[in-house]
């Protein structure tokens, strides 16, 4: 991962944490408080079910910074080992142990020391015992060869500097037979440079979204098979009206070019 965006990611993920543990309501984009609020509403509000959020503490739905939920569309069973590739509070690493049960395992990976105390204080509030969190970074995920049964992860992917390494990271700790079950955030068709940076700042606060068909590409490299890419939430130019406008764009002149063109994906792969 590129130095600068490995720290702004810590930085920025860091004051969430710390936001959360004060009991504060952190906004992604900007400093903790209403103003900071709307940049990230259209991607990470209601995500979960009430009955999800009833099973896990309210700071691990707090912490959430997510663009999906991978847990409710992969596909888990009891007694399966589940890798979440960028933890962070917690949320999904906590869903995933109740899915599979006291004989398997959640395996939480985060390379930001405030949420991985964050995240350690949600598992001792929910009891579960089936539950270990990692510190280190995605691109050198520290678990054996061929060790895990399904590989989620939750708008993080695209953080990353080298999303090649990632993916055959995800691939090596696979088994065979594996999954890899993530939701990120994905581009479709062509995006004018600073349009894409502006509304990049929007959608994922310091996105790299990769096109769909070079994050199909990727995974193929990697090693995967099946791969694809399901759309759960498309984003409307609308949506960011009030932000582009600040940023000194035009926003009925971008809206045909870049409308609908950004969307939280579920991606799925087998490694055979």
């Amino acid at each position: 991962m590129a130095t600068n965006v490995k720290v702004e990611v810590q930085r920025r993920y860091g004051q969430h944490a710390r936001s959360v543990t004060l009991q504060q309501a952190p906004g992604c984009c900007g400093p903790t408080g209403a103003a900071a609020a709307p940049c990230c509403d259209p991607v990470s509000a209601d995500l979960y079910s009430a009955d999800e959020a009833g099973q896990l503490p309210t700071e691990a739905m707090l912490a959430s910074l997510g663009c999906g939920n991978p847990t409710a569309l992969a596909e888990l069973h009891p007694g399966e080992v589940v890798l979440d590739l960028g933890s962070g509070g917690g949320i999904d690493v906590l869903l995933s142990a109740r899915r599979v049960g006291p004989t398997g395992k959640a395996y939480g990976l985060d390379m930001t020391d405030e949420m991985l105390a964050l995240a350690e204080a949600n598992r001792r509030k929910s009891g579960l015992t089936n539950v270990e969190f990692l510190r280190g970074e995605i691109e050198h995920i520290p678990l054996p060869d061929a060790s895990v049964d399904v590989i989620i992860s939750n708008c993080v992917i695209n953080l990353s500097a080298d999303k090649d390494r990632v993916l055959r990271e995800a691939h090596r700790v696979l088994k065979p037979g594996g999954r890899l079950a993530v939701s990120d955030i994905v581009t479709r068709g062509e995006i004018p440079g600073e349009i894409r940076r502006s509304v990049e700042l929007w959608v994922g606060c310091i996105a790299g979204a990769l096109d769909e068909q070079d994050y199909l590409a990727k995974l193929h490299a990697a090693g995967f098979a099946d791969a694809s890419i399901e759309p759960t939430r498309v984003y409307r130019v609308d949506q960011a009206r009030e932000f582009l406008s600040a940023q000194g764009i035009d926003v009925d002149a971008t809206a045909p070019l870049v409308d609908e063109k950004f969307f939280s994906g579920f991606i799925r792969a087998v490694k055979r």
